[in-house]
C-alpha cells in the first residue's frame, strides 16, 4: 500500500477503469459513426455564418477597401487587429504540445492534438485578414518576400514582410508537427475501417505506418525535432509581429516591452480559446474520463499565471510612459482609459486582470460555467487589447490635425463574425473525421496508473 498521504498522491490523468482496446473503441469510433443530428445543425448554423463572412469580402472586393471603417489616420483598422488576434489564439496548440512535451508533461497526452488543430485553423483565419486589407486581393504575391531585383513592390525592411516569413513558416511547421501526430492513429483507423475507399486514403495518409520498432524510433527522433523547431517558432512569430508596431516611431507604439508583451499575450488568449473548445469537446463527445477536471485545472492555472503576467505588463506600459517624460507617450497611455474610446481600455483590464483572478478558487477551477466564462472574457478582452493598441493609438498622433476618430462599419463586423464562421467550421468537421485524441501518447498513461493501482492494491 502506498505509504503517501492522499492529498500527495499523483491524481490519474485516465479516470475509470479503461483498457486499451477502449480507448480504441471509444476515441477511433467517433470518425466511423454517423454523428448526432445535432452535429449536423452546429456545421449548418457555422458554415451559413462563415458564408456571411466570405459574403462581406466578396462585397468589399466588389466595391472597394472604402466599405470598411478604415480611413486616415486609422488606416490598418479591423483587418489587423483580427490577424493579430488570430495569431495569438494559434499559439495555444504549439505551447500546450511542444513545450510541454519537452518538459515532459503527461497531461499534454489527452489534450494535444485538439490543441494542435486550433493552432492550424486559427492561422488559417489569420492569414486571408493581410490579403483583404490590401485592397486588392488578387494581387497577394505583393505580399510574398520573393527575390525582387527592381525593387519597385517588396520592401525587405518593413516588419511586414517580416510577418509573412514568420507566419507562413510557422503555420508550415504546424501543420507538419500536427499531421505527425496523426501518423499512428491514422494506421489504426486504416486498420479499423470496413470501406475499401477509407482503407486506401487512410493506407495513403499514414505512410504505411506499420508500428515495428525501425519505425517508433525514426518517428520519435523526427517528432523531438520538430517540436524543438517549433518551440523557436512560436516564440519568434508573435515578436516579429510585435515588430509591426515597436519598430514605429508612433507613440504608445515606439517600446521595446513589445515582443514578449505580444508572446505572453498570446500565450493568455491561446489557453483561453483552448479551454472553451475543451469544456465543450469534452462534455458533448462525452470524453470525460480522458479530458479529466485535473486537465482543466491545469489550463485554467496557466490562463490564471498568464493573467498575472499580462497585469504587471499593462502596469510596466503605463510605467514606462510616465517615467520616459515623453509627453505623447503619457497622452496616449491615458488615452486608452480616459480617452472618447474609453470602454475600450476599460473592457481590456476588466476582462484581462480582473474577471480571471476568480480562478484563484478551486472550485472555479472545476466549475465548467464558471471556466467558460472567464476564457470567453478573456477571449473578448484579448481582442479589445488588440482593438486598443491599434485603433487608439493610430488615431491619435503627433498633430492634431492628423487625429480622426475611427467608426467600424457592418462590413468590418461580418469580416470579422465570418471569420469565427470558418474556424468553428473547421474544427467541427476535425472533430467529425480525424481521432480527436492522441490515443498511442494516452495509452502509457493507461498502463502506467493500473499497475500503480494494481500495486497499491496489493
Amino acid at each position: 500500500m502506498s505509504s503517501l498521504p492522499e492529498s500527495l498522491r499523483e491524481k490519474p490523468l485516465v479516470e475509470g477503469r479503461v483498457s486499451l482496446a477502449d480507448l480504441d473503441e471509444h476515441v477511433q469510433s467517433l470518425s466511423e459513426t454517423n454523428p448526432p443530428r445535432s452535429w449536423y445543425v452546429a456545421v449548418s448554423i457555422t458554415s451559413l455564418v462563415a458564408l456571411v463572412g466570405l459574403s462581406t469580402v466578396g462585397y468589399m472586393v466588389s466595391h472597394g477597401i472604402g466599405t470598411m471603417g478604415n480611413n486616415e489616420p486609422v488606416v490598418w483598422g479591423f483587418p489587423i487587429v483580427n490577424f493579430v488576434f488570430w495569431v495569438g489564439i494559434g499559439h495555444a496548440g504549439t505551447l500546450i504540445s511542444v513545450i510541454l512535451l519537452l518538459y515532459r508533461q503527461r497531461w499534454r497526452n489527452a489534450i494535444s492534438r485538439t490543441a494542435e488543430a486550433v493552432t492550424v485553423f486559427a492561422f488559417i483565419c489569420a492569414m486571408m485578414f493581410p490579403a483583404i486589407h490590401i485592397g486588392r486581393p488578387w494581387m497577394p504575391h505583393w505580399l510574398l518576400p520573393y527575390p525582387n531585383s527592381r525593387g519597385m513592390w517588396i520592401d525587405f525592411r518593413s516588419p511586414l514582410i517580416w510577418d509573412v516569413f514568420a507566419v507562413f513558416t510557422y503555420f508550415g511547421v504546424s501543420i507538419l508537427f500536427w499531421y505527425m501526430g496523426l501518423i499512428p492513429d491514422l494506421a489504426s483507423l486504416r486498420g479499423r475501417t470496413k470501406s475499401k475507399v477509407k482503407r486506401a486514403v487512410y493506407g495513403l495518409l499514414s505512410w504505411g505506418w506499420v508500428g515495428d520498432a525501425r519505425h517508433w524510433l525514426q518517428y520519435e527522433k523526427a517528432y523531438l525535432i520538430l517540436a524543438g523547431l517549433t518551440t523557436t517558432l512560436a516564440l519568434s512569430v508573435h515578436s516579429i509581429v510585435s515588430m509591426d508596431f515597436a519598430a514605429s516611431i508612433l507613440p504608445g507604439w515606439h517600446m521595446t516591452i513589445f515582443p514578449p508583451y505580444f508572446v505572453v499575450g498570446a500565450a493568455f488568449s491561446g489557453f483561453a480559446g483552448v479551454v472553451i473548445v475543451f469544456a465543450f469537446v469534452r462534455t458533448t463527445m462525452k470524453l470525460e474520463g480522458y479530458i479529466t477536471m485535473r486537465h482543466m485545472d491545469l489550463l485554467n492555472k496557466m490562463v490564471l499565471f498568464l493573467s498575472c503576467v499580462m497585469t504587471y505588463a499593462y502596469i510596466m506600459e503605463g510605467f514606462t510612459a510616465w517615467y520616459s517624460s515623453n509627453v505623447f507617450d503619457r497622452y496616449i497611455f491615458a488615452n486608452y482609459v480616459f480617452g472618447d474610446q474609453w470602454w475600450a481600455g476599460c473592457l481590456t483590464i476588466f476582462c484581462n486582470c480582473v474577471l480571471p483572478q476568480l480562478l484563484w478558487f478551486p472550485k472555479m477551477r472545476r466549475s465548467v460555467p464558471a471556466m467558460v466564462t472567464v476564457a470567453a472574457g478573456v477571449t473578448l478582452g484579448m481582442w479589445f487589447e488588440r482593438y486598443t493598441i491599434l485603433i487608439l493609438s493610430l488615431h491619435r498622433g503627433y498633430l492634431p490635425a492628423t487625429w480622426g476618430t475611427f467608426r467600424p462599419t457592418i462590413v468590418d463586423a461580418g469580416i470579422l463574425v465570418g471569420s469565427i464562421g470558418i474556424f468553428l467550421t473547421l474544427l467541427l468537421l476535425f472533430l467529425k473525421n480525424m481521432p480527436i485524441i492522441a490515443a498511442w501518447e494516452v495509452k502509457p498513461d493507461i498502463v502506467h496508473y493500473q499497475k500503480d493501482a494494481e500495486v497499491e492494491h496489493a
